[in-house]
């Protein structure tokens, strides 16, 4: 679903795309860093899931009421 229209299950989508992004960042972690430790892997989480939201076109919007 891309645009306006609310995810039905937001948290089955969260778990997905958090499942999508620490299976990316341990292939990142084994192929760019030489299976070191990513010390920044909040920033890199977030980077990698604002891209795949923008990529699916999601936008991350605030309502305020």
């Amino acid at each position: 679903m891309a645009g306006e229209a609310p995810v039905s299950d937001a948290e089955t989508f969260l778990r997905e795309l958090l499942t999508r992004t620490a299976e990316a960042h341990g292939r990142y972690e084994r192929d760019e860093l030489g299976s070191v430790y990513d010390e920044n892997w909040p920033q890199w989480y977030a980077a990698y899931m604002a891209q795949a939201l923008r990529a699916d076109g999601y936008a991350i919007t605030r309502t305020i009421s």
